[in-house]
C-alpha cells in the first residue's frame, strides 16, 4: 500500500509556456451549453506513472514530452488559447491566441516503488508533483492545461496534468494525451482527428427543457460541514464485488458492477453522516451520453459529453431500507439519460443562467475505469498508474467520488474509490461496509476467512 509518511524533495524549474509547434488560426470559439455549467468551472488532477523501460532508453522523459505536446497542440490548438465570457450571459469561448500550455520541468529523489506496492490515490506529495503556479489555476485568461514532468531517481517519471474541465471530459483528455503519445512515438500524424464541434451539444431554438432534472433543484437543506476530513481509498475485487451481489434481491443480480458499487456508496455514505432522517439526498452517477446520440457524435469530439441523473430519496428511507432499494433508484436515473435528456440539460442551462448543480444532500460518483488514462504511452510503454490523482476534487472536498482502475496484492483486477469524509463519519463508514461484506459472504454461503482489510491508504 501507499505509505502515508513518505516524504520527498522535488526540485522545480521555471515554469513556462509551450505553444503550437506551427501556427495555428487565431479565433474565437464558442464552447457547448453542456461545457458551460457553473459546476465545471473548476480544475481536473490526473497523474500518470511510469516505471523505467528499455523502450525509452537513452531519451529524456521532460524533453520528449514538451516537445510531443508542442506537437499535438497544432491538432488541438484551443488548449492553447484562453478563456473568456462573450455578453451578459456569461457564455464561455476559447480565444485562439496560441499563447500555450503551461509545463514544469521537475526532478524528485523518490522512485516508483516507494509510493507502495499498490498505486492508488491519494497520492504523497501530491501539491509537490502537481505544483499550483500562482495565478496559472483561474478559469477565465489563464491555461487551460498544466504539466508537470518529473524525473525519478528508479529511471522512471512521472507525468501529472491539471485541466480546465469546461474545456474536455475525461475522452477529450485522453484522446489529447494519446495525441502527445503519438507524436512522442515519432509518429508523423494523430490517428484520430480532433473535432471541435461544440455546437452540437447547444441548446435548441427555442429552448425548452423536456425532462425532470433532480440535479438542478434549488436548494434546500443544510450543507454537511466538511471539516476534519480524511480520506480512505477501498479496493473492491472479485471477492467483493460477489459479496455484494447477495445482497441485492435476484432481480437485480444482473445490475452492472458500477450500479451496485454506486448503490451501496450512497446508502453506506448516508449512513455514516447521520443526516436528519427527513432530509433528501441524491446519488449523481455521471453518465457518459456519446452512445446516445443519433447521429454519433464524431469520433474525435473531446468536448464536455455527459450528464449527472439524479436519484431521489429521503436519508431516512435510504439507510432504513435494503441495498435493492438504493439500487432501483440508481438504475433508474441512469436509464433516464438520453439525447432528448442531454438536449433538456443544454436547454436549462440557457434558460436558467447556467446554474450550479444541487450541493446539498448530493454525492457525485464517476467511474473512470474505462476512460483509458493508462493505455497513454509517451514512448516507455503503459503506465503503472494512470487517472485521477484525487479521490474528490472540485470545490467541495468529498463530493465527487471517482472510480479508478486497479489491482490488489495478488495481482486481481478491481476497481479502487478514493472516499472522503469527516474523520468521525469515516469510523461508521468503515463499520458499515466491513458489515455488509461479512453480511453478504455468509449468504452467499462462502466459508469465512481472514481477508485483507478492507483500507488500503490513508492520509
Amino acid at each position: 500500500m501507499s505509505h502515508p509518511t513518505l516524504s520527498f524533495k522535488v526540485t522545480r524549474q521555471a515554469p513556462e509556456l509551450i505553444a503550437p509547434a506551427a501556427p495555428t488560426p487565431r479565433e474565437l470559439k464558442h464552447l457547448s451549453d453542456i461545457d458551460d455549467q457553473e459546476a465545471l468551472r473548476f480544475q481536473i488532477p490526473v497523474i500518470q506513472f511510469f516505471r523505467q523501460s528499455h523502450l525509452g532508453q537513452g531519451r529524456d522523459p521532460v524533453g520528449v514530452i514538451r516537445k510531443a505536446i508542442g506537437k499535438a497542440l497544432v491538432h488541438y490548438y484551443p488548449f492553447a488559447g484562453r478563456l473568456k465570457e462573450i455578453g451578459s450571459g456569461r457564455k464561455l469561448a476559447v480565444d485562439c491566441t496560441g499563447e500555450g500550455v503551461m509545463f514544469i520541468e521537475a526532478d524528485a529523489n523518490v522512485s516508483v516503488d516507494e509510493f507502495g506496492d499498490v498505486l492508488q490515490p491519494p497520492f504523497p506529495g501530491l501539491d509537490e508533483l502537481l505544483f499550483d503556479v500562482p495565478g496559472s489555476g483561474g478559469i477565465l485568461g489563464c491555461p487551460l492545461l498544466l504539466f508537470q514532468v518529473t524525473r525519478l531517481t528508479c529511471g522512471g517519471f512521472i507525468v501529472a496534468v491539471r485541466l480546465n474541465h469546461t474545456m474536455a471530459d475525461a475522452t477529450g483528455l485522453v484522446n489529447f494525451l494519446t495525441a502527445v503519445g503519438e507524436m512522442a512515438r515519432g509518429q508523423p500524424d494523430v490517428s484520430v482527428r480532433p473535432v471541435w464541434r461544440r455546437e452540437l451539444l447547444n441548446a435548441r431554438d427555442p429552448p425548452r427543457v423536456t425532462c425532470v432534472h433532480h440535479e438542478y433543484d434549488q436548494e434546500k437543506g443544510t450543507i454537511v460541514p466538511f471539516e476534519n476530513m480524511m480520506q480512505r481509498a477501498f479496493f473492491f475485487g472479485p471477492d467483493e464485488v460477489a459479496a455484494l451481489r447477495n445482497l441485492v434481491p435476484p432481480h437485480l443480480t444482473r445490475c452492472s458492477t458500477f450500479e451496485l458499487l454506486v448503490a451501496v456508496l450512497w446508502r453506506t455514505r448516508t449512513v455514516s453522516l447521520k443526516l436528519d432522517p427527513a432530509e433528501d439526498v441524491r446519488m449523481m452517477s455521471i453518465v457518459n451520453a456519446r452512445r446516445k446520440f443519433n447521429p454519433p457524435l464524431p469520433k474525435g469530439y473531446y468536448g464536455n459529453v455527459f450528464a449527472y441523473p439524479a436519484a431521489l430519496t429521503s436519508a431516512g428511507e435510504l439507510s432504513a431500507n435494503p441495498i435493492g432499494f438504493a439500487l432501483q433508484l440508481v438504475r433508474k436515473a441512469k436509464n433516464e439519460v438520453t439525447e432528448d435528456y442531454m438536449k433538456s440539460v443544454a436547454d436549462l442551462m440557457v434558460l436558467n443562467n447556467r446554474p450550479h448543480f444541487r450541493v446539498v444532500g448530493s454525492y457525485i460518483i464517476s467511474d473512470n475505469t474505462r476512460a483509458g488514462f493508462e493505455t497513454v504511452d509517451f514512448g516507455w510503454g503503459k503506465n503503472a498508474f494512470g487517472g485521477v490523482a484525487s479521490g474528490g476534487v472540485g470545490a467541495i472536498p468529498g463530493f465527487i467520488t471517482f472510480y479508478i482502475p486497479a489491482k490488489n496484492k495478488k495481482g486481481e483486477k478491481g476497481i479502487t474509490i478514493p472516499v472522503c469524509l469527516p474523520a468521525e463519519a469515516m469510523d461508521v463508514f468503515v463499520k458499515e461496509m466491513d458489515g455488509l461484506l461479512e453480511t453478504g459472504r455468509l449468504a452467499g454461503e462462502t466459508p469465512k476467512k481472514k481477508t485483507i482489510p478492507l483500507i488500503t491508504s490513508a492520509l
